[in-house]
């Protein structure tokens, strides 16, 4: 059989995957990708402490909470305030206000800060024998040893059935691992 090229996740070139779920052509690409992902999660964690100090009944908002509200440069929002077509109340030197409910009106609800994850769904499977992959026939089709498939699946927890002497995984499953859909 054929092994699979998989594309980079980060520079977007094929390249030949040197573990199941390699989604990075390179050490480099996989570190920009992890700088990319703190950064993110640096930038959320900021905006989210930035948002519990704005108390919910406030009807007025300055222009930096109204712009990190809304996902909205602090420029673009004081353009639109000097250009009138955000109405504003001034009072005085930096405290320039912004209704919520223009705002809302305007550019929609405000944007909903990332929330703490919760459990993730438990997946129901048919452990049939129709719909499910032998061992041996896993090994075979994606030309890998049997030991591979039985670490693969203790380390993503599939579920497996033994009938006889033969062990049966989820046919969806094991097609998610070994092409690369579930765990990118």
């Amino acid at each position: 059989m054929k092994r699979i090229n998989k594309q980079c996740l980060n520079c977007g070139e094929e390249f030949l995957p040197k573990t199941v779920t390699s989604v990075y052509c390179s050490h480099i690409c996989s570190k920009k990708a992890y700088k990319v992902k703190m950064k993110g999660l640096k930038n959320e964690a900021e905006l989210k402490a930035l948002a519990d100090k704005i108390p919910e009944n406030r009807a007025f908002l300055s222009v930096p909470e109204a712009g990190m509200l809304f996902g909205i440069a602090k420029r673009t929002l004081y353009r639109l305030v000097g250009q009138g077509k955000i109405p504003s109340v001034n009072l005085g030197t930096r405290l320039v206000r912004i209704d919520l409910r223009v705002m809302e009106g305007i550019f929609g609800p405000a944007r909903a800060l990332p929330q703490a994850q919760s459990a993730p769904k438990k997946k129901l499977y048919s452990l049939e024998k129709e719909d499910c992959y032998s061992i041996g026939e896993i090994a075979q089709r994606f030309q890998i040893s049997e030991g591979s498939v039985y670490n693969h699946i203790r380390k993503y927890s599939i579920p497996t059935r033994q009938i006889g002497k033969h062990v049966y995984a989820p046919k969806m499953e094991i097609d998610n691992l070994y092409n690369g859909n579930d765990f990118i």
